[in-house]
């Protein structure tokens, strides 16, 4: 039995060899720098693990240098002549990728009175809301941590506010507990009583 699966069709087979032979020569250029030894040699930071010439873009690069000038002190002076260089232009200087970005600088308040109001969720479901206890320089997040174990409930920051929102109603407790855990003056306290939403 003669299967049609087994036949296979004549191919024209073209020879690389014979094809480049017929075409004109094409000269390769060479990628190869003329004052560049090769094989090449890189050098890795002993503290970042980084080639040397990426230490610049590594938040430690002030070790990175002292590492570079005690190991390697010809290589130190080259990239340090390099950085003057691009520094001496007299142009601004523009942030390298990787870096830390702009710090927000917080503006100094000066200490509010701290309020303490209740809001009602449902029926019979409250939140009680602290605000003004970040201008005493007390960190939102580490107050809201202190709240949220001391009451066994939730708590968290209101964002971009200095407001911290606490499950539950434990307006009597946070009279005691804010002047006792933060120092803060119970005449600095004022508990404003229910609110709307």
């Amino acid at each position: 039995m003669h299967h049609w699966r087994y036949r296979m069709a004549a191919a024209e087979v073209i020879d690389p060899v014979e094809n480049d032979a017929q075409s004109e020569p094409v000269e390769k250029k060479s990628t190869r720098k003329k004052d560049v030894s090769y094989p090449l040699k890189v050098i890795y930071c002993g503290v970042c693990t980084m080639p040397v010439e990426y230490c610049e873009f590594n938040p430690s690069y002030k070790e990175c240098k002292v590492w570079l000038s005690d190991h390697f002190p010809k290589l130190f002076e080259r990239l340090n002549l390099e950085e003057e260089e691009e520094g001496s232009d007299g142009k601004k200087k523009k942030q390298k990728r990787g870096g830390r970005g702009v710090m927000k600088v917080k503006k100094k308040m000066e200490p509010q009175t701290v309020t303490i109001a209740r809001i009602q969720r449902q029926k019979k479901k409250y939140v009680t809301v602290v605000r003004g206890i970040g201008s005493h320089d007390i960190d939102l997040r580490d107050a809201s941590k202190a709240f949220a174990s001391r009451f066994s409930c939730g708590a968290s920051v209101a964002s971009g506010e200095d407001e911290i929102v606490i499950q539950g109603d434990v307006t009597d407790d946070l009279l005691d507990f804010i002047p006792e855990k933060f120092h803060i003056d119970e005449d600095s306290i004022e508990d404003i009583g229910d609110m709307k939403k």
